[in-house]
This record gives C-alpha cells, structure tokens and sequence, in this order.
C-alpha cells in the first residue's frame, strides 16, 4: 500500500523517505520546491501544496497512511500570515482530504513549540496547556492551531496520531534548516559567540523511528512527545566545533545583551535578502527551553529511544562535510 508524505523534501521528511523505503514500502511525495533531498530515490513524486485541497485530495487517493511534516518554520515573526496559513490553514486541508479520500491513518508532525513553555520548573509533559496569549509567537500559536484542527478530524472520525519532536538535527539536511543553517556557520568558523540559553535537542533518525512505530501502535487521538537531550547552546556549539575541528566561540552572550541587539541582526538579514537567524524569537527560545520534557509515554507506547546528543552532532558535521557544504574554516 502507498504511503503519502508532505513535506518530503524538507528536514525530517528527507529522513522519513529514506526510512520508508528501506522497509520497502511504497512513497508518494507531494513536492512543492525544492526537491533536491530526493534526488535518486525510487519514490513517486506529485506537484501539490497544503493550501490547494484538491491537489492533497489527488496525493492522497489511494494512500494508507499519510505522514504530513509540510510546516512554515519561522523565528521571525507571522510573515504576513504565512506561519499561520501553512501551519494551521494547510493542516486544516490535509485533514479534509484525509477524511474525503479514505485514509487509513494521518501521522502529523507538530512541536514542542505546540505547548506552553512556562513554567520551567515543572516537568513538560502531553498534559502542558498549548501555546496561547499575547506573549506567544505565531510559530507557536500556529502550531498549537494545526494540533487543533488534527483533534477536531478525530472528532470527526479521522484515525490520527500526533507527534511532537523538540530541535531537530541530522543528517539529509539538504536545503537546510534553519538550526542547520547555523549549524554551518559555526562549522565555518563564523560564530564568534553564542547565546546564553539551551533547548532540547533531538535525532532526526530516532523522530523518524518513533512515526513509523506511531503509525501502526499509536493510539488514536493521542499526542506523542518526542524528546532528546537538554543542552545549553555553548555546549552544542562546543560538540558541533570538536566534530568540524574548528576553534570554539570564545563568548556567551547574556541575555538581555542579545534581546537588545537581535533587531540590528534582523535589519542587516534583511538588507541582504536573506532569513534571521538572530532574533527576538530565537534568543527567547533560548531562555525558554524547557530543561525537563518528559518522553515517557512516546517511550512506553511507541519505543522512543534517543541516541546521545554527541553522536547526531557528529554525524551531522559528517554529512555536511561528505555532501561538500562544510567550504573553507575561518
């Protein structure tokens, strides 16, 4: 039976794939733009996008399960309604052509973005209010929206699961991501310092392991936390360095430092034409990341198992260095 994933191209979905066909299961990929992280894989490709309901409705005839990972990623603010669009609004149509065509089962990928991060001195958990209020960004709310209208498919008769990864590293991080992106400059010796703060940081290849397993033991309805490791942004940097042999950055930078000076970052990012990466949202993210994310139900039910952090950051310095990005050090 078929298998549909959107998003295929991105991140996670690169993996995903790859994961698939090595157990020799039928992929449909709805390709949208860039499709390089396909390149020379047997897999059926279809021209569509989450916010054309009749191109999913054509993806998805046919498909067992569908896996959806197409998300707007964003630390920088609702990019004119764009976040909100994709993540809720085309989340909201692989719902409908879920339900229109028959599909077995929907895995959607949300966040630990979804849920509130306050307060950090309590363990989060499936049980954590959803990202809400004045103070959240709209990647946040977006996502929290795009859970919504999951749960309300359920309602509806749709059998789906939710799973929620924290920060994803790896490797088939073609385009790249934004923490890729990062992840590059630092291995370039480009970062002279870095922010004071940490998140939660997970593999890829163990997210992927745990949808597979989701798609035939998850329970209907249910949200899956998917954690890694907490670790402090210098101590990320300080492994990413070591892999790359490239000297360190010699600062951190307080917080309140790096609030104040994110806005000069977003204004020179954007007179060259390119995404932050230094802003308001991703130093708060920083301050925010929550040290204690339980992932004892995605453990018990779907076998979640993350590899130590150290070993994902060295195979994705591997993969940049074998795939040519690394350039020259400086």
């Amino acid at each position: 039976m078929t298998v549909a994933v959107t998003g295929a191209s991105g991140h996670l979905g690169a993996n995903l794939v790859r994961a698939l066909l090595e157990e020799g299961r039928r992929v449909r990929a709805l390709v949208h733009e860039d499709a390089r992280a396909l390149d020379g894989l047997d897999l059926e490709r279809v021209r569509g996008d989450v916010l054309d309901l009749p191109s999913l409705e054509r993806a998805f005839a046919g498909a067992q399960t569908v896996f959806h990972l197409a998300a707007r990623v964003s630390v920088d603010g609702p990019q004119r309604g764009r976040v909100a669009a994709v993540n809720a609004g085309g989340t909201r149509n692989v719902v409908a052509a879920c339900l229109s065509t028959g599909v077995g089962r929907l895995v959607h990928f949300s966040s630990i973005h979804a849920f509130s991060q306050e307060p950090r001195d309590e363990p989060l958990d499936e049980s954590r209010a959803p990202a809400s209020g004045r103070g959240a960004f709209a990647y946040d709310l977006s996502k929290a929206d795009g859970e919504r209208e999951v749960l309300a498919g359920v309602a509806r008769g749709l059998d789906a699961v939710i799973l929620e990864p924290t920060s994803v590293l790896g490797p088939w991080d073609v385009r790249p991501s934004p923490l890729g992106r990062y992840l590059l400059d630092v291995c370039r010796g480009r970062v002279p310092a870095v922010v004071e703060g940490g998140f939660d940081w997970v593999d890829a290849r163990d997210v992927c392991a745990s949808a597979l397993s989701a798609e035939r033991r998850g329970r209907q309805g249910e949200r899956y936390l998917l954690p890694g490791a907490y670790l402090p942004l210098a101590r990320l940097v300080a492994l990413v360095t070591d892999a790359a042999g490239v000297k360190a950055p010699r600062w951190v930078v307080p917080q309140a430092a790096a609030r104040a000076a994110a806005p000069l970052f977003v204004g020179f990012a954007r007179l060259s034409g390119t995404e932050p990466l230094f802003t308001g949202e991703s130093v708060a993210a920083l301050r925010t990341g929550h040290p204690d994310v339980r992932g004892e139900k995605a453990a018990r039910e779907l076998g979640h198992s993350p590899r130590p952090i150290a070993g994902t950051v060295a195979d994705t310095v591997g993969w940049f260095r074998e795939a040519g990005r690394l350039g020259e050090a400086r």
